[in-house]
Formats: C-alpha cells, sequence, structure tokens
C-alpha cells in the first residue's frame, strides 16, 4: 500500500473523475483534500498510478473511525436540468459569523440523528468552518433551517425546525446550494436512506437523478 502525496492526490482526483458518479464519495474526499480543506484523512491505493484500489483512512493518530449503519441511494444534480424555481431567497445567508457558526454547530448537533454528544460537535464544527453551509432566519434572525455539506463534499444534514415544516424552506435551501456548488465547482450529490422517501421525492422534483446500480454502505468500526 502507498499513501499518496500531495502531487498523487491532485492526479488521483482527476482519474477519479473519470469514473464518477462510482467514485463520488472518495472523489469528493479530494476534492476537498486538493483544496486546502481541514482533514486528517490518509488515502492509500494498492499501487500507483496504475491503482485498482483506493482508501481514505484516518489518520493513525486518529484510533476512532466512526462510520454509521445504513444503506443510501446516491443522486446526483443532472446539470442539464433547468432549474424551474423562483424564490425570494433574501433569507438565505453563508455561515460566516462566529456567533452564527456557534449556534448553528450546537443546533446541528442537537438534531442530527448521529450527533447530541462532543465528538458530534466538533465534526460538526469542521464542517461549517471548511465547507458551505446555508441557512434560512426568521424575521427575528433565528435559525429554522439548515444545509451542510460533508467532508467528502456531499449535501447532507437538511432540516428544518417541525414548527416551521411546510413553507418549502428546504427547496430553497437545496436549489441555492446546488448551485452555489455548481458555480465554484464542487461536485453535487447526496445520499439518502432508502426508507427516506420524503427526502427522495422531494431531491427528485429539485432535478437530481439517482444512479440506481449504486448504493453505498455506513458501518461502524471501533479501533
Amino acid at each position: 500500500m502507498k499513501v499518496l502525496n500531495k502531487d498523487e492526490l491532485q492526479i488521483a482526483e482527476g482519474i477519479l473523475q473519470t469514473h464518477l458518479p462510482k467514485s463520488y464519495k472518495v472523489y469528493g474526499f479530494l476534492y476537498g483534500i486538493n483544496r486546502n480543506k481541514e482533514s486528517t484523512l490518509q488515502v492509500v491505493v494498492d499501487s500507483w498510478p496504475g491503482f485498482k484500489v483506493i482508501i481514505c483512512r484516518p489518520d493513525p493518530k486518529d484510533l476512532t473511525f466512526l462510520m454509521h449503519r445504513c444503506s443510501k441511494k446516491c443522486l446526483q444534480k443532472d446539470k442539464s436540468t433547468t432549474e424551474a424555481l423562483h424564490w425570494c431567497i433574501s433569507c438565505i445567508c453563508q455561515i460566516s459569523a462566529t456567533c452564527f457558526h456557534h449556534l448553528l454547530t450546537d443546533l446541528v448537533n442537537k438534531t442530527w440523528k448521529f450527533g447530541g454528544d462532543e465528538k458530534g460537535y466538533w465534526n460538526i464544527k469542521n464542517l461549517i468552518s471548511n465547507f458551505p453551509s446555508c441557512c434560512i432566519t426568521d424575521i427575528q434572525g433565528q435559525l429554522v433551517a439548515w444545509m451542510l455539506v460533508y467532508n467528502y463534499c456531499a449535501l447532507g444534514m437538511l432540516y428544518t425546525l417541525p414548527e416551521h415544516r411546510g413553507k418549502g424552506y428546504a427547496k430553497v435551501l437545496i436549489s441555492t446550494m446546488a448551485k452555489k456548488l455548481l458555480s465554484e465547482g464542487y461536485p453535487v450529490y447526496c445520499f439518502i436512506e432508502e426508507e427516506n422517501k420524503v427526502s427522495y421525492s422531494l431531491f427528485k422534483t429539485l432535478g437530481f437523478i439517482e444512479d440506481e446500480s449504486y448504493r453505498a454502505a455506513w458501518f461502524e468500526f471501533n479501533f
């Protein structure tokens, strides 16, 4: 096994790009790493440059590696689809102020099904600090809905507070974030749990297409 250096990571990203969408997750990790996003991962291959196996693994100094057990469908944005929604998005804000960082991190950690602890808090804080995030606030400036981007560049953690649902906020967040990511060169895709029919229908409505041959599985390991 070989650990890739900075120059080799750039080459590997280009190779993986030719194998989308099945290479999306590792490609997303490399996309972030190659653009100086904070990461503790090592990227290893079975051989170089003609690798057949590529793995993103935790830094050996980090003895805990967690992945959640579930099966998810992969949906990617169809770039040929013209966005039909016309929203007033003056309430959309790019998270940048320190106070919003803290508030959003706390809210996401409390509402995310895999959060709720210190590890979840620091993971979410890292995502907000290093990757695009957006939110919707009410007229009092209180956060009511948000969406983040995982460190493998997939859209995720979409959430609307229960008392504000049914107002189309999720559509605004997805369409706004997709346009922003496309404009900045990010891959635009997401994973949706197979039983989550509501989210699946929502993303399909907004122009995402499913690769029916591809399923991603998450497992939890403790080392």
